[in-house]
């Protein structure tokens, strides 16, 4: 029965790092984008 656990347990964690993985590899590239968006349009520094 705790391979059972184990295993319910590992695959909850590869769910939740596979979710974190997505949101990063979806938000960077909108993230990069408003900044250069930013740094065209109105000067705005790309640091802030």
């Amino acid at each position: 029965m705790g391979n059972i656990g184990i295993m319910i347990l590992v695959a909850l964690m590869v769910l939740a790092g596979g979710a974190a993985s997505l949101y990063i590899l979806i938000t960077m590239p909108i993230i990069i984008v408003r900044k250069i968006y930013g740094k065209v349009k109105y000067g705005k520094s790309l640091y802030d």
